[in-house]
């Protein structure tokens, strides 16, 4: 079967059973997306498929041989890294780091969902869509951080979304 991960073409004969994950992981290479809980539950395996977030563990990799599909390897660079990484080592918006990987995918799926114009439950219109607080945590519900740094995590988002300090402080009132 052929891939295409982080823009690099891959060539690789899994059983066709394999979970994208488990492509991902054992027979590509890229380690930094993690096997949580193998049940679509914790997050830790989200990578970005044709610029959707989705549980690498939940689908087939045979589904996915003509999808973009983008790692946490793939965002940057120890010497580059994307504003999301960035900002999660400035926020402090992981621990252990073990979801970290997964969480970062999710935060940049989820940006473009908002830029996108698409509600979530806790979403106050259909027509237009803010980012608070809320509706971060709310889109990234899907993530576990068993360390709890949700604090942190959200001030990353929030940091490379431009929801400003000040605009926080006021979403948040």
């Amino acid at each position: 079967m052929q891939f295409t991960i982080n823009g690099e073409t891959h060539e690789v004969e899994p059983d066709i059973r394999a979970s994208l994950l488990d492509v991902l992981r054992e027979h590509v290479g890229l380690t930094g997306t993690k096997k949580g809980c193998d049940h679509g539950q914790c997050g830790a395996c989200t990578v970005l498929v044709n610029g959707r977030r989705i549980n690498s563990c939940l689908t087939l990799a045979v589904m996915h041989q003509d999808d973009d599909i983008l790692t946490i390897e793939g965002l940057g660079s120890a010497d580059n890294l994307h504003p999301m990484q960035a900002a999660f080592v400035k926020h402090d918006g992981y621990q252990c780091g073990y979801c970290t990987p997964g969480q970062i995918c999710s935060a940049v799926g989820m940006l473009d969902e908002v830029k996108k114009g698409w509600a979530s439950h806790v979403s106050d219109r259909l027509d237009s869509v803010s980012l608070d607080n809320d509706e971060i945590s709310e889109r990234m519900s899907g993530n576990l951080c068993r360390c709890s740094a949700y604090p942190n995590i959200v001030d990353a988002i929030s940091e490379v979304s431009g929801l400003t300090p000040a605009k926080k402080e006021a979403a948040d009132a």
